[in-house]
């Protein structure tokens, strides 16, 4: 079992989700959460760093697939906290799966 401290996606929420309430012209995550194409531009990002994730897997090559999660994390918090999900809904939606799992 790992001892990593997670508390960092909890504080990059926050900051997404205060970007998200207060504009500020030079934050990229303003820039994505009021671009002109809207939620499309987040799912491209979306899109695109599962394609390099799923590239750097390919090439076996560790420190871009560290590199390229961690972009693909951060925008998939983009993408939840622009659809108003909590991180606490998908917590609670891995421990529901989990709980079921020890079950089976």
């Amino acid at each position: 079992m790992s001892d990593a401290d997670l508390s960092i996606l909890n504080r990059v929420y926050e900051i997404i989700l205060d970007r998200k309430q207060n504009y500020d012209e030079s934050s990229y995550v303003c820039k994505l959460l009021n671009n002109r194409k809207g939620m499309n531009k987040i799912l491209e990002k979306v899109g695109e760093e599962s394609i390099e994730t799923i590239l750097a897997v390919r090439n076996e090559d560790h420190a871009e697939i560290v590199s390229e999660s961690s972009d693909l994390i951060f925008h998939l918090l983009v993408m939840l906290a622009a659809n108003n999900i909590t991180l606490e809904e998908i917590a609670a939606e891995l421990t529901a799966r989990h709980e079921s799992m020890k079950r089976d």
